[in-house]
């Protein structure tokens, strides 16, 4: 699997932006502290029933979060980890979200990134053939579906560069994403058949889905010792723990606190 081999073994503090149920949350048992950040209130509530508070002897302690990805409600330098998968492409404003998740990965901290590749083998022929009006080749994302982006992986690493990031490895997936060879190919075969393809990512990326490890440059800035929330509102890291929500001292957004998950979508004053 892509991410067993990206995947950090253990830290501190990682944060999975976009985790929706969970599902991804066995990974991280060597982290004491793990963060499931995703916008849907009924994803973070079957991921806290699953996973509850705390793992087997207290570690990892699982924090629930609502929020969205473009206003990342977490201290600049926080975590050792980022993990995004399966959201990017639902980004309108790509270089936005991934320079917050490049402010909150602390100094030598690791992306690792899945997105939706536009120059996958499929498309490329759909083009060639006169199927489809965009070209995989063009480097800009495509908007194939409301909300719904392909990007090219030249254009991924432009932009992960410009944020300070540099990508350490590449691993590709779903090679065999195909109609005929999935009613035709036993699954167990054809998953060990992707599994052997993977490592060619670092040559080339055909396939409609890549993983990426980058790492953040040693000379950055961590978090402030104690500090672990900031204000959506106002940016400030002065918030204060009321039992029910929590409160930016600075401009008086407010963040609810209820049954087991932290809200910062909205920030009422």
């Amino acid at each position: 699997m892509a991410m067993r081999t990206l995947l950090p073994p253990a830290g501190r503090h990682l944060v999975e932006v976009g985790a929706g149920f969970g599902r991804l949350a066995d990974l991280y048992g060597g982290y004491e502290t793990v963060v499931l950040l995703d916008y849907a209130h009924s994803q973070l509530v079957q991921a806290r029933e699953r996973l509850g508070d705390s793992g087997p002897g207290g570690q990892p302690r699982y924090v629930y979060a609502l929020g969205d990805f473009y206003r990342l409600p977490f201290v600049s330098g926080l975590f050792d980890t980022v993990v995004m998968v399966r959201t990017l492409h639902h980004a309108a404003d790509a270089p936005a979200a991934l320079q917050g998740l490049s402010r909150i990965l602390a100094p030598t901290g690791t992306l690792v990134l899945e997105f939706a590749n536009k120059r996958n083998l499929k498309a490329i022929l759909r083009y060639l053939l006169r199927r489809q009006p965009w070209s995989p080749f063009d480097p800009q994302p495509v908007e194939f579906a409301e909300l719904n982006f392909d990007f090219h992986p030249a254009w991924i690493r432009q932009h992960l560069g410009e944020t300070g990031l540099r990508i350490e490895r590449v691993r590709t997936v779903s090679h065999f994403r195909v109609g005929f060879l999935k009613r035709a190919v036993p699954p167990g075969l054809l998953v060990a058949l992707d599994r052997l393809c993977q490592p060619t990512g670092e040559l080339w990326q055909l396939s409609p889905s890549v993983f990426l490890r980058a790492v953040a440059p040693a000379d950055k800035s961590s978090s402030p010792p104690g500090t672990f929330f900031r204000c959506t509102a106002c940016g400030s890291t002065m918030l204060v723990d009321e039992g029910d929500r929590l409160r930016c001292t600075d401009c008086g957004a407010r963040f609810p606190f209820q049954n087991g998950i932290y809200d910062f979508r909205g920030g009422d004053r």
